[in-house]
This record gives C-alpha cells, structure tokens and sequence, in this order.
C-alpha cells in the first residue's frame, strides 16, 4: 500500500461512472480521491435544455466536492495527462502527482468526427455545459437576427448531424422553439423563415429501438416541421453549408448557418499519452471484470472504457452499472477476495421529441410513446440529477416550457456569442 495503511484509490472523473465508483467504494476501508477537471459534475442528458434555453447551466451541475464527501472521498481539481502504472502514480497537466494502490478511469469521451472534412472547425458540440451555454446564444442569437431585418428575405436553418437521442432531442426541440418562441418574442417574424434539418446515415433514427418507435418519432419530428435526411452521408462542413455526400448523383451543397454535431462519440487524443490499450473509437480496453487489460490495478468505466466482446452501450444507465461494479471490486480486492465479471443489465432506453412526446422500451414490458412516456422521461430523468435544489429548480423550468405552452417564451435567455454567425459576418460585411 502507498504511505498509510489504508488503500489509495484515485477516480478520474466525476462523471456517472466516476459517481457510482465512489459509492461502490464506500464501505471498502480505503482513501478515495476524486479528480476532474471541473468545479462540477454536468448531467449530460439534459444539456440539450441548457442549449434551447429550457434550463440554466446551474440547473444540471453539482459540485463535486457536494457528492465526494458524503462517499469518503476527497476532491482535486486537475486533468489527467499520463499514468505510471509500473510507479502506481498519475500526473496531471500541472506536474502534480498522485500515487494510488488501486486507479478508476472513467473520464468520458470527446466529439468523434468521422474524418469528415470542417466537422471538427465548424460544427457546434454538446458535450459540457460549456457547449450547451455557447450553443445556447448562438441560436437565440440566430432568432434575433431574423427579427432584426427589415427585409423579411433573411432565413435561419439549422442542421443537426446525428440520429440518436440526442440529435432527435435537440432537433425536436428546436422545432417546437423555433415556434413558441418566435411567436412570444419576435412576433413580427414568420416561423417558416427558421429551417430545421436532421441528418443520419442510418436508414432511420434511433437505431438501438423497436421498428414501431422509431417510426413514431420520425412522424412527430416531421409534424415539428423537421426536414429529415435519412440514408445520407454527410461528406464536409463549412462555415455557412454542409456537403452531402450524392454518389452518381453527385454531392449536394445545402446552407446551413448553424450545425450542431451529435453523430458519436470517441476516446480523448490524450489517452495515447497513458500509455494503456486502447481499442475501438481509442477508448480503453477492459476485461471482463473492467480491469484494463494487462493491468491488476487500474479499472475503466463508462464511456472511456470498451471490452471486445461484449461492448455495452454508451449511455448512462451502463456508466452508472460499471463504475458501481469497478468500484466494489476493488473494495473486494482490498478485503483479500477476488473479482467477477461485469454483466449489463439492460433496464430500457428511452428518448423525447417534444413537449408531450417520448418513446420508452423497457425489457419484457410493451413500449409506450406519447404523454405517459414522456412523464416517464421527466420523472426518471428528476430522479438521476443530483442535489434536491436542481430537482427542483428543474421541475419548475421544464413545467413552465412545457405545462405552460404558448403563455411566454418557455426560453431562458443568454448572452450574445462573442464570434458571430457565418450568415452574421454576410450582413455586417461590405
């Protein structure tokens, strides 16, 4: 053991993953320390809020001080940058060095690209609260230029890359604001001049659920006034347009003044600084009790880790499973005993479009779609967010966007992006 005679455990993350290491730790007799690089833990499924104006950016963060002293643990703010698995030490960006019996990695992941040309320089992200607040103003800020020209010729479309949960989120969301808010807060523009696109690569959205759900959210989106593109490949992005990818047909050039990407997720570049085995997308590979491969005491959770055979699903429900099992497995180690295999119990998926509409699929129950579904949503989504004040402040913003429909904007407003919109440069320009 390092130092004392009780056990260093050293999280990286405070992410989902990280969170139920900690708890999974409680009882373990060991020193836990908890390192991120934020003041803060984001809950990622509601960022998409944040970014249509539905929730402030405090609504969806807890300090992470606030959750590690109750589990035991301590808090140190700081960026991973390489780990000295023979030594036991990791190094943060800062040059100070921790050294660790036992090591959890669950960092999360990063944008994945694809190596489409201008994705990585022209798309806006949803990954942190930092991308949600920047997104935020750039689409308020998009409305508000279309209420600023006198031509009424001006026109706004958004692109959303991705059809998974979170590009169906967000794009139905946007449906519906482009609406309710132009109507309460710049009266004087028509909604037909916002244009919101969906595009996926995949024949239909939300591939992982049923046929019917799939085919139910692809109906409400275009009842939202969704353009989708399904069976599309996206082949660049520029500044003020995306390039769709025609084969014989050649490529199609569409305008675009804002595209928000939402087509997967990879590893941090930084991983091939610590020098462990990396698989797909460079994440890091695990064995079947989440001990990275080759190593006895460095475990991986969530996002950040991949095992070959049996990959789990990138979402919170499996980050919340495998930080909790990393985490009473070293607790195990430490009482003397050995590990288990880590096995994903699947307790369903679900996703919402839009103010009364959800779908729901859960393991050997009939799915469901509509207002129940998405009560479904809230109620679970209320349940998983930490601290009662977020609880509550949550509940209150999201009645009133969407219990509240059509008496105000149902939109938390912002500041003014500081780097305008391409269309933005065009109407100030010469």
């Amino acid at each position: 053991m390092t130092g004392t005679s009780s056990p260093h455990v050293i999280i990286i993350g405070a992410g989902f993953a990280g969170q139920s290491a900690a708890a999974g730790l409680r009882k373990a007799g060991a020193r836990v320390t908890i390192i991120d690089k934020n003041l803060y833990s984001t809950f990622q499924p509601l960022l998409y809020q944040v970014a249509t104006g539905g929730l402030n950016p405090g609504d969806i963060a807890y300090p992470v001080g606030g959750f590690a002293a109750p589990r035991g643990a301590a808090y140190k703010r700081g960026e991973l940058a390489a780990v000295d698995a023979r030594g036991q030490t990791v190094k943060l960006n800062d040059g100070r060095e921790f050294s660790y019996d036992y090591l959890v990695i669950a960092t999360g992941v990063v944008a994945n690209y694809f190596g489409i040309p201008g994705a990585a320089e022209y798309t806006f992200g949803l990954y942190n609260r930092g991308d949600a607040i920047v997104l935020r103003d750039h689409i308020m800020n998009g409305f508000e230029q279309l209420s600023a020209d006198t031509t009424g010729n001006r026109e706004f479309t958004v692109t959303v890359v991705g059809g998974g949960a979170t590009g169906v989120e967000m794009a139905g969301t946007l449906g519906e604001l482009s609406s309710a808010m132009l109507r309460a807060t710049f009266p004087n523009v028509d909604p037909a001049r916002v244009h919101v696109r969906l595009i996926e690569m995949a024949p239909h959205l939300l591939m992982p659920f049923d046929g019917k759900l799939r085919q139910y959210t692809e109906k409400q989106l275009e009842k939202r006034g969704i353009e989708l593109l399904l069976s599309t490949k996206l082949k660049s992005v520029g500044p003020d347009r995306v390039v769709l990818d025609g084969g014989d047909a050649g490529d199609k050039d569409l305008p675009s003044d804002l595209t928000i990407w939402a087509a997967g997720v990879a590893a941090p570049a930084s991983v091939r600084d610590w020098g462990l085995p990396q698989g797909r997308g460079g994440r890091i590979e695990v064995g079947p009790d989440l001990r990275v491969t080759g190593q006895e005491r460095i475990f991986a959770a969530g996002d950040i880790a991949v095992q070959p055979e049996t990959p789990a699903p990138q979402l919170a429900t499996p980050a919340l499973q495998g930080g909790k099992h990393a985490g009473e497995q070293i607790a195990s180690l430490v009482k003397g005993g050995s590990t288990t295999t880590f096995v994903f119990r699947d307790r369903g998926i679900m996703a919402t479009i839009g103010r009364r509409s959800a779908v729901v699929q859960i393991p050997k129950l009939p799915t469901f779609t509509g207002t129940l579904a998405w009560l479904a949503w809230l109620a679970l989504h209320l349940a998983y967010l930490l601290g009662f004040r977020n609880r509550i402040q949550t509940l209150i913003n999201l009645s009133w966007r969407y219990l509240a429909w059509g008496r105000g904007t149902g939109a938390i407003l912002g500041d003014e992006p500081s780097e305008p919109l391409p269309g933005d440069r065009a109407a100030v320009e010469p």
